[in-house]
């Protein structure tokens, strides 16, 4: 009879254990999917990524390489994190033996800012960057040896920034003067992106010549286009650094870089003034944007909503503390009131904590069953002696 109660006993320790993990984890799910629900419910944006393309290699194409770094530094300074920045260079400017100043890029003739810096982390580089990797980061078909770090791993609530930089016609950009990757190219990749549902809302820039002819053949939903340049119209460079010998940054980039210097994290700049800065009497070409894709207007799309990533956090109306004020004179009584408010929304506001209490009081029942139970068999066995 020992025996028998032993095993019943151990088969209802494992029920009920089984039982409040279950409800637990549930619990726990429902707790963490809180966040996410509310934020799909608002707009269902949660995170955001940056795809950078330098596609140009060779000394004389400085400029593209201070293009893409521009860039990058812009949307690091705005809250995207190296972890979710994928940036291509198709060659090591900071290390070419031409550059006066090794180790350092520079977009601005005066050489105030150094665009390499010490906290750069570049993806892929030299003749890794080429049609077949681009186009695998953006669809997400890597080998299985390719690391995390080269991953594009967004998802259905990804908005992706992708900005190229190289040189181009009409519709395609050239990568490494070896072979190119054209409009219809991007325009599958876009669309295998969106069966997948690994975005959002996708932004793409792209500063070369005849630039505007890229976005012509995309037809997938929730993409914002712009480009430096119309078709059979050349992109220009900025200003040519005499010490270096080339010209160190394209027009429609350095506007744009010039535009961002005043966006902080938390603006509330859009779009469509972006886009209204663009003069073509400054750029030397007309820059061109598609919207008819994207469900939204260009004035309520956030600068920050593709160049930034800001969190969102709720924070307690007031802190609390559980150790009595000396100075509080609304006597005991008052003080333990307010503490069982507190306990009481803390169980309807945190599942974490009616966890644990379950788990108590569970576990409470649980001995008071078993001790009733060996009290009980104990009695029989004594009686049958």
């Amino acid at each position: 009879m020992g025996g028998k109660s032993f095993g019943i006993l151990i088969c209802l320790f494992i029920i009920s254990i089984i039982i409040v993990v279950c409800e637990g984890n549930e619990k726990v799910e429902s707790f963490f999917s809180r966040g996410d629900s509310a934020a799909k419910a608002a707009d269902g944006h949660t995170n955001n990524w940056a795809v950078l393309v330098c596609s140009s290699r060779f000394w004389f194409n400085y400029r593209h390489i201070a293009n893409v770094l521009g860039i990058y530094r812009t949307v690091k300074r705005l809250g995207i994190p190296d972890s979710q920045i994928i940036m291509m260079l198709a060659d090591d400017m900071a290390c070419n033996a031409r550059n006066s100043w090794a180790g350092q890029i520079f977009n601005n003739e005066n050489h105030k800012l150094n665009l390499y810096g010490e906290n750069i982390e570049v993806d892929y580089r030299g003749y890794e960057v080429n049609v077949e990797n681009f186009l695998r980061v953006l669809t997400g078909r890597h080998d299985k040896d390719t690391p995390r770090s080269k991953r594009l791993l967004s998802d259905a609530n990804s908005n992706i920034l992708v900005y190229m930089t190289g040189h181009g016609g009409d519709q395609f950009l050239k990568f490494q003067d070896v072979e190119e990757v054209s409009s219809h190219d991007l325009a599958d990749a876009f669309e295998q992106m969106h069966s997948k549902r690994r975005y959002r809302e996708i932004f793409f820039m792209v500063d070369t010549c005849q630039a505007n002819t890229l976005y012509k053949q995309f037809h997938s939903p929730n993409i914002l286009a712009i480009g430096s340049s119309r078709y059979k119209e050349n992109s220009y460079s900025h200003h040519t650094d005499i010490a270096l010998g080339v010209s160190v940054i394209d027009r429609f980039t350095h506007h744009t870089l010039e535009y961002f210097e005043k966006v902080q994290p938390h603006s509330n700049l859009t779009l469509e003034q972006l886009f209204q800065t663009y003069d073509p009497k400054n750029l030397g070409s007309h820059p061109g944007w598609r919207e008819d894709l994207h469900s939204r207007n260009l004035n309520e799309i956030l600068l920050t909503d593709f160049f930034g990533s800001v969190t969102h956090t709720q924070l307690t109306d007031s802190p609390f503390s559980l150790n009595p004020d000396p100075n509080d004179k609304r006597g005991d009584n008052s003080r333990n009131n307010v503490i069982k408010v507190k306990i009481t929304r803390s169980m309807e506001e945190d599942p974490t904590f009616q966890i644990n209490s379950q788990v108590g009081i569970a576990t409470c029942a649980f001995l008071s069953f078993v001790y009733l139970l060996s009290t009980i068999f104990q009695r029989k066995e004594n009686r049958e002696y």
